[in-house]
């Protein structure tokens, strides 16, 4: 099948979403269909991320006046780097020589102001500004590859919108919804907006995907039950080989080595685990995050031994780490419709998960079923106590008894298998779409 992906998140973005539609497009690509991506060019390159096959065409539009301005700044400053190195020989997943951005520098403000007055104007923020340059290339693609299906990758729901345009073209539109378009974290002036784009993606599309069990119950309830959802996980990658990434973190035999990667949010909080670590200074918790909030660089400062920043990781140096960790960290969101990507790269890293919610979930109820770690409270003296008898268990030889690391057990959540999935319900769509319209 031709296929055509709408994705504003795709490399070099390292967001989860751009994960995501990295891996499904290569793997779509390997199992013999012929994919296109529509996306913006955001100039720079990202470190790490998976290769693609050659015969992947994406195709790069200009994001909007801010956007762009960021992406040319961003390609001279690639061209003319502030400080010269050497990078012969340099592997090319090492991390960047800066380990941690400033988190609130003078030219973050001035850059979130300024897009904090975009995100006003344009819906649903600043990655609105690429609707109408989007719009323009999705017609002229729709008429030169006539392709067999198109599936937007949702957020941002620019890509919904841009997916709507095409509806009188006949052509059987998947969305991967991923996240609700109306969320809890959406801004006041926008829900009215969202929920009618919800509304919409639910009476025009062919196929809904959404990654969990959770998000479905939420979305029926919406919109009632006329359109074909379905449940495509996130995942990890069967094929990786972690002795061909850097690993320049050591981890210390003589600690419990706790590993944290991803970001931070106000909906995702630590300061639990922080405190809980302050009763045994023979545990460490080092987190890779491209920037974190003040009070962990505060609390890096105040236990410099027990909280190491890591600072941004490449996408393939990250998944080495996380395969030589003692525990993997995983943090729930406060929506439970919503579950981190994450938790899929800790299951194929077949270490040990700690997962910390105030509520049980679908990754506690998970971590369980697999036995695949231990899930707890985000309290500090219910972590706190659990921590220390990892680290006695781990002393003693016993960190992973009674648990179940083997990865053949989860192969049903690696990016292949996942593809086989979807290429079924591509291919359904597909058939049901020639058969003629829905009744």
């Amino acid at each position: 099948m031709r296929l055509l992906l709408i994705a504003y998140e795709f490399p070099p973005s390292p967001s989860p979403q751009s994960l995501r539609w990295t891996y499904l497009v290569r793997e779509l690509a390997t199992l013999g269909h012929e994919v296109h991506v529509l996306t913006v060019d955001l100039g720079g390159d990202t470190p790490g991320l998976p290769d693609l096959p050659a015969g992947v065409r994406v195709h790069r539009t200009f994001p909007g006046i801010l956007r762009g301005a960021l992406a040319m700044h961003r390609e001279y400053r690639k061209r003319h780097p502030r400080e010269p190195r050497d990078t012969d020989g340099a592997d090319a997943d090492a991390p960047l020589p800066t380990p941690l951005r400033p988190p609130r520098n003078w030219k973050q403000r001035i850059s979130e102001w300024v897009q904090a007055v975009a995100g006003q104007l344009n819906y649903p923020d600043i990655r609105g500004e690429w609707r109408r340059h989007g719009r323009r290339e999705l017609k002229r693609l729709l008429a030169t590859l006539h392709p067999d299906a198109v599936i937007s990758s949702h957020e941002p729901a620019t890509t919904l919108e841009l997916g709507l345009s095409i509806r009188d073209a006949r052509l059987p539109w998947i969305v991967d919804l991923g996240d609700p378009v109306l969320a809890p974290y959406t801004p006041r002036r926008w829900r009215r907006r969202a929920l009618r784009l919800e509304q919409a993606v639910f009476r025009h599309a062919a196929h809904v995907i959404v990654t969990n069990p959770k998000a479905v119950e939420l979305m029926r309830a919406r919109h009632g039950g006329d359109t074909p959802i379905s449940v495509l996980t996130q995942g990890f990658d069967l094929a990786f080989d972690d002795t061909a990434a850097a690993n320049r973190e050591a981890f210390d035999p003589d600690r419990l080595e706790l590993l944290y990667t991803g970001s931070l949010y106000a909906f995702r909080r630590i300061d639990a685990l922080l405190t809980a670590l302050q009763a045994d200074p023979r545990i460490r918790l080092s987190i890779a995050s491209v920037t974190v909030p003040e009070t962990i660089l505060a609390a890096a400062k105040a236990m410099p031994q027990q909280l190491r920043l890591l600072g941004f990781l490449p996408h393939r140096h990250a998944l080495a780490l996380q395969r030589r960790a003692d525990v993997l960290v995983n943090i729930a969101n406060d929506d439970p419709a919503q579950i981190p990507g994450k938790f899929y790269e800790y299951l194929g890293a077949a270490r040990p998960i700690l997962h910390l919610g105030d509520d049980p979930d679908l990754v506690a109820e998970r971590i369980a079923e697999l036995r695949r770690g231990w899930a707890r409270a985000n309290a500090a003296p219910d972590i706190a106590q659990l921590l220390s008898q990892l680290r006695q268990a781990k002393t003693a030889g016993r960190l992973d008894e009674n648990l179940s690391l083997d990865p053949a057990q989860i192969r049903r959540h690696s990016w292949q298998q996942l593809a086989v999935e979807l290429d079924a319900l591509l291919r359904d769509v597909r058939g049901r779409a020639d058969a003629g319209p829905r009744e």
